[in-house]
């Protein structure tokens, strides 16, 4: 999914920091659980950071950049999750009840 090797992601800097230069550098969007292991996090964390790091981005960009999030969505009935208030994987569906959920998939790209 990444075509840099986890090598490029500078071990420098705060894990926001990281996380920041990686979602900014990838070709398509990540899971949480990717972005956990590049920065050797837990991937609990990768979704109170993003939580942050989409503030950040909007206010230091003067709203040029954006933190992007393809919704997850439920693999056996293909219900989108739209109206998530904070980036995470639901454990269920609400329409099926199937707990096989695709989950949300982030990148940072300009929005002008």
């Amino acid at each position: 999914m990444l075509d840099n090797s986890r090598d490029s992601v500078d071990e420098e800097g705060s894990i926001r920091q990281r996380m920041l230069k990686l979602l900014e550098s990838v070709d398509k969007p990540m899971v949480a659980e990717d972005i956990a292991f590049y920065l050797g996090i837990e991937t609990r964390e990768v979704y109170e950071h993003l939580m942050h790091i989409a503030k950040t981005i909007r206010r230091s960009s003067n709203r040029k950049k954006a933190l992007l999030m393809e919704p997850p969505k439920c693999r056996k009935c293909g219900y989108v999750f739209k109206d998530l208030e904070k980036p995470k994987k639901p454990s269920r569906c609400p329409r099926c009840r199937s707990e096989w959920i695709e989950p949300p998939k982030f990148i940072i790209r300009s929005i002008e």
